[in-house]
């Protein structure tokens, strides 16, 4: 018997159709399809036969493990472009590491003569402040001094005459421009969207669930590739927004989800695959190294609810 038989079977034994299965697994009918026939040709690429089987067998009440070990033969191994991909990645990210430590390391000795500098600046006006004070200290300047403070008197009446007729106008105004700022800025600083984990998955392929706080009525979702991944969409009524690759070649992907309270997004190759809604990203609940293939159920929250 081979692997999808195998399959087949053991969704019949629990009376599952397919369609109920797709509800399950959130894989496309077609390609559940093309596992029970063994036409793993048409599923997105070899890299993700493993990821559905899996997901199959899990719903079906099979043990992964044993099945993809018992039928490791017939099941297609992910090409060399997808290793090649990851190790570029890495590469990447290595070679980012190394150039801001170079950085960090030159940016010191800069500090230093900045420092000296401000040192120096320092010193000078220390001393220019002692010299002033000792060139105060002679008669004539003492009796300029004295002519000064008289009429600076005047001046401080005059002013403070002003500055009560200031303060009665400000009061009648009753305005205040400070305070009016300060909630000016707190307002932008609440209505920011913000994303927020409420769950986070732990199986082979987790399935984590996020809230995006302070979202626009006009919401938003763009996805920008860097590499290869197939992307499925849903919305929560069920319809699909999205379904296929997603690649450099025809990103960015932008979808409107004004409307939509909650969003179904199920990642192939979370490396490669960026997601912004309303202009801020969505950082993976598991990290994407180690859980390529996720699930993430986003709920939104328009600013005001």
């Amino acid at each position: 018997m081979e692997i999808g038989e195998k399959l087949k079977e053991a969704r019949e034994e629990q009376n599952l159709t397919l369609e109920s299965l797709q509800e399950t697994t959130k894989i496309q009918k077609r390609y559940l399809e093309a596992i029970e026939e063994g036409n793993f040709k048409l599923l997105p690429g070899t890299f993700y036969a493993r990821a559905f089987i899996k997901e199959y067998a899990a719903a079906v009440g099979l043990d992964a493990n044993e099945l993809l070990a018992e039928y490791e033969g017939e099941i297609p191994q992910a090409d060399d472009e997808h290793t090649t991909q990851y190790a570029h990645i890495h590469r990447s990210r290595k070679d980012n590491n190394a150039t801001k430590n170079t950085n960090i390391f030159s940016f010191i000795p800069t500090m230093i003569v900045v420092l000296l500098v401000i040192g120096i600046i320092f010193v000078i006006w220390f001393f220019y402040q002692g010299t002033v004070s000792e060139e105060s200290k002679n008669p004539v300047q003492q009796q300029n001094d004295q002519e000064v403070s008289y009429d600076s008197d005047e001046n401080n009446q005059t002013s403070g005459q002003t500055g009560d007729s200031g303060s009665e106008s400000d009061s009648a105004d009753g305005s205040e421009p400070e305070n009016s700022n300060d909630d000016s800025v707190e307002q932008t600083e609440e209505s920011k969207p913000e994303f927020a984990v409420e769950e986070k998955g732990t199986s082979n392929s987790p399935e984590s669930t996020v809230t995006l706080e302070n979202a626009s009525d006009d919401t938003t979702a763009t996805i920008e590739a860097s590499g290869e991944s197939w992307l499925d969409v849903q919305n929560d009524a069920g319809e699909s927004l999205f379904s296929g690759m997603v690649s450099t070649e025809n990103s960015p992907v932008e979808m409107d989800l004004s409307g939509t309270d909650r969003v179904w997004f199920s990642v192939g190759n979370a490396p490669s695959l960026k997601i912004s809604i309303d202009g801020t990203e969505l950082e993976y609940p598991v990290n994407p190294e180690e859980k390529v293939y996720q699930k993430i159920w986003v709920n939104i929250k328009r600013a005001g609810e």
